[in-house]
C-alpha cells in the first residue's frame, strides 16, 4: 500500500496529509523498531550469497536519531568499515542484526545490551543518498532474512505529519 496525499478541509484552514509516497511497512513480528519512520527501500534478497540485493531496510529518519535495540543481546562489532560507522548485534539462536551509516556509536564490541538501549545515532545513510535513514539488517544463521519478518506492525500516526495550507476562494 502506498500512502498519499489528503486534503482536509477545516474551518479557516486545509491540512493536508504529506508523505514521500513510500510503502507502508506492516512487521510481522513483535521486536519495537530500532527508529520511527517509513521504509524508504525494502528487502531485495540477493539470488545468490555475494549477488546483488539490498540485505536490509532503509528507515528514513532525521540524521542524527537515537537507534534502539529491538532485542536484548550482545554487540558483536561496533566500529568503522570503510569509513563508514556500523553496529551488529548477537541475539543469540543465530539472530545478528547489523545497524549501517551511522554518525555516532554509543557500544563496545562485547558490550550486553538490553532492549531499548541506544547503539548510537543514524548518519545519512547509503553513499549517495538524498535522504537520511537507517539501515536496518538481519541474519539468521548467515543468511539475511526480512526485517519486517521480526518487527511489530506500526502505526500510522508515527508517519503522518500535518501542514496547514491556505483555503484558497473558500468559506
Amino acid at each position: 500500500m502506498r500512502l498519499g496525499r489528503l486534503v482536509l478541509p477545516l474551518a479557516t484552514t486545509t491540512l493536508v496529509l504529506l508523505s514521500a509516497n513510500v510503502p507502508v511497512a506492516s512487521g510481522a513480528g513483535s521486536w519495537p523498531w530500532p527508529v520511527v519512520g517509513p521504509v524508504i527501500r525494502a528487502f531485495d534478497p540477493p539470488s545468490t550469497p555475494f549477488g546483488a540485493g539490498h540485505r536490509g531496510i532503509d528507515i528514513a529518519v532525521p540524521y542524527g536519531t537515537s537507534i534502539a535495540v529491538p532485542a536484548p543481546g550482545v554487540v558483536s562489532f561496533a566500529g568503522p568499515v570503510g569509513g563508514q560507522l556500523f553496529v551488529s548485534v548477537d541475539h543469540g539462536a543465530g539472530l545478528v542484526t547489523s545497524y549501517s551509516w551511522l554518525s555516532t556509536v554509543a557500544v563496545r564490541r562485547g558490550e550486553a545490551v538490553i532492549q531499548g538501549a541506544i547503539l548510537g545515532l543514524t548518519g545519512v545513510g547509503h553513499p549517495g543518498s538524498t535522504i537520511a535513514h537507517l539501515h536496518f539488517g538481519v541474519r539468521q544463521d548467515g543468511v539475511y532474512i526480512d526485517p519486517l519478518s521480526l518487527l511489530s506492525a506500526g502505526s500510522v500516526v508515527d508517519l503522518i505529519r500535518l501542514a496547514p495550507v491556505p483555503v484558497v476562494g473558500g468559506t
